[in-house]
């Protein structure tokens, strides 16, 4: 197997999970702290915008990778073509869409007054979705480490 292929999943996990940390742990609690509420709100709100399709590129080009170190893993007996670092970019994904794109249209209809559901239910559960894709990238991360 190329070893391009390891650096590359390697170096793309390590670099989305270091992303997610710094918008989820730096960058929104620093807006909250310094700005007053609604122009934080703005300003994260585009920051996880960001975050969210930059998941999705991030998620496709990982999957391609994945496929292709799994099937050549499968061929060498090593492994299946549903490797556990691919399940484990489908669960961040999974996190991306339903965190990002199920939630903020029913989060923006909450905060119209809108829907059964509070603004700060829908957050509740889309926090719980960004630390669980927290979680799954760093998980990805470790496993795709060089040993």
């Amino acid at each position: 197997m190329r070893m391009s292929l390891l650096r590359w999943r390697g170096w793309l996990a390590g670099l989305w999970a270091g992303v997610v940390g710094c918008v989820g742990l730096v960058a929104a609690p620093s807006l909250f702290a310094v700005l007053e509420r609604q122009q934080a709100g703005l300003v994260a709100a585009r920051l996880f915008r960001i975050d969210a399709y930059l998941g999705l590129a991030l998620a496709v080009v990982l999957i391609l990778l994945e496929r292709q170190v799994a099937a050549r893993q499968a061929e060498q007996g090593r492994g299946s073509p549903m490797s556990t670092e691919l399940v484990l970019v489908f669960g961040v994904l999974f996190c991306v869409v339903a965190g990002y794109f199920a939630l903020q249209p029913m989060m923006e209809q909450a905060r119209a007054g809108q829907g059964p559901w509070s603004f700060g239910t829908l957050h509740a559960v889309s926090s719980v979705f960004f630390l669980l894709k927290g979680l799954l990238l760093l998980a990805l991360s470790w496993r795709c480490a060089p040993r």
